[in-house]
């Protein structure tokens, strides 16, 4: 366990006074539980995000699926630097500024993005050109992400998809660089005047928010990468708000929930423990065999989710993406976990792979994480600030056969907004590693479908009665549906 205090004493100042004294620390998601795979993680969770968003606009916007599609957001540094790769591999343009030259120029150095360019003149003639030729490529502009917005806005520019993935859970502190400073005249700012650095940040937000705002009016699609954005926007005093909501969703609430977590799609992970690239390459192509062979019989709704993962997983090798260990993800229902599982299981005891497998997953998934900005955005049953489902979680892994169990206060989203668990599962080639990965894996999903479906989320309802109808030991309730007129009628 992190960062996990008793409530009475669990303000922000409580928290940062245990931290600081080593009593505690913060609870970052799966490098909590030994299971950090390097980039991978968040560049195929972005890459699944765009190719839904993708789908989103050409549904409600009506845009033409033959046309190209721009996306622009913000962020190099850090997990926000998958975002131009994960571009190119859902095949769009991308636009993601970064403040810190250091930064950017690491990404080109990677090849996580193509081209970089540091005047904003230059990088809208490219952007251009690259529209009108159909190109996919990634552009990272060193620069302020308000002056793209800003520039695109007054050329005209159509921007389809946009977000941000600055770090504004920790907005004062560099996770944010506000507009008008140089990168070092912020940091600067920030160490000597704290409390002007914070005008200066409330300040850009606002403008970023009304650059955002003339954009959507044009039909920009514009999303919350659960990074706050949101929040602090809203805090800041900016034109966030339609009522009392947020003007914008969050990309779990309007994508990867009810695209992938109501139906029990989320980031299923292993870690090869024998080092070896050859047997990644064998699980790899195991878990594509299995992928292939369940899409036959798969209900229609869940196809184009399996079509995605299969498609990502026979790309793996070729997008380079390992870094330390030898690991892949992909995206998993509960059947597709489990029989992957089986099939790793299985090419241990024959001899076919070299070693044990571990599996896990992201704690951003269907069950693991109770965060009402990020993963239980979309829950709408008023349980969204509750945090049983990820204790349940952990619990029932635990006696269901995990090999380790974590759970987490902070991760992603900061401290005190989230609480996350996680598992890790040793897989030995053993008839006991066989039935602990159906009981465990089988809860381990359900568990988030049957909170889902009691919110009334349809695919979640859906999911939940395929689930017990191919497994008469399940009863979960489902909830009583009131016609819409009858509670309209009562106000």
């Amino acid at each position: 366990t992190n960062g996990m205090m008793i409530p009475n004493y669990s303000s922000l100042d409580d928290y940062d006074r245990h931290n600081a004294l080593g009593n505690t620390q913060y609870g970052q998601m799966t490098a909590g539980s030994y299971m950090y795979i390097g980039p991978q993680g968040i560049v195929h969770g972005t890459t699944i995000t765009i190719l839904n968003a993708k789908r989103i606009i050409t549904e409600r916007f009506g845009k033409n699926p033959d046309e190209p599609v721009l996306f622009v957001s913000s962020g190099l540094g850090g997990m926000s630097g998958a975002q131009p790769k994960a571009g190119n591999i859902a095949g769009v343009v991308s636009v993601v500024a970064e403040v810190n030259p250091k930064a950017a120029k690491k990404r080109h150095e990677q090849g996580w993005v193509d081209v970089l360019i540091d005047n904003i003149d230059d990088l809208t003639q490219a952007v251009k050109k690259a529209l009108a030729e159909h190109k996919v490529v990634s552009f990272g502009y060193i620069g302020n992400v308000i002056d793209v917005w800003e520039k695109f806005d007054e050329e005209n520019i159509k921007i389809d998809l946009g977000s941000d993935q600055t770090s504004l859970h920790n907005p004062f502190n560099g996770g944010y660089y506000p507009i008008g400073l140089s990168f070092e005249e912020a940091n600067e700012m920030m160490a000597a005047n704290p409390e002007q650095f914070k005008s200066y940040v409330y300040e850009s937000l606002r403008r970023q928010v009304a650059a955002i705002n003339k954009h959507t009016a044009k039909g920009t699609y514009f999303f919350d990468y659960g990074n706050a954005f949101l929040l602090e926007s809203s805090r800041a005093g900016a034109d966030i708000m339609n009522g009392d909501k947020f003007r914008y969703p969050s990309y779990v609430e309007d994508i990867m929930g009810p695209f992938c977590f109501d139906y029990g799609f989320g980031p299923f992970r292993w870690v090869c423990t024998s080092g070896k690239p050859e047997d990644l390459a064998k699980t790899d192509a195991i878990a594509t065999q299995v992928l292939e062979n369940l899409k036959q019989t798969a209900p229609k709704r869940i196809q184009q989710q399996m079509a995605d993962n299969i498609q990502w997983i026979k790309g793996a090798q070729d997008n380079h993406l390992v870094v330390g260990s030898q690991a892949r993800i992909l995206y998993a229902d509960a059947w597709g976990r489990i029989k992957i599982a089986e099939a790793f299981n299985e090419a241990i005891r024959n001899g076919e792979l070299s070693g044990p497998v571990v599996l896990g997953r992201d704690h951003h998934d269907v069950s693991g994480t109770d965060s009402p900005f990020r993963e239980t955005s979309n829950i709408y049953d008023g349980s969204m600030f509750t945090a049983d489902m990820a204790i349940q979680n952990v619990i029932g892994d635990s006696f269901r056969g995990a090999t380790w169990v974590s759970i987490h206060n902070g991760g992603g989203v900061g401290w005190g907004e989230v609480v996350n668990g996680g598992f890790g599962m040793l897989l030995d080639g053993s008839d006991d590693a066989d039935r602990r990965l159906k009981q465990m894996l089988y809860w381990d999903v359900n568990n988030g479908i049957a909170r889902r479906s009691w919110a009334r989320n349809d695919n979640a309802m859906f999911t939940i009665e395929r689930a017990m109808a191919e497994n008469p030991h399940l009863k979960v309730t489902k909830p009583n549906l009131v016609d819409d007129h009858l509670i309209d009628n009562l106000f």
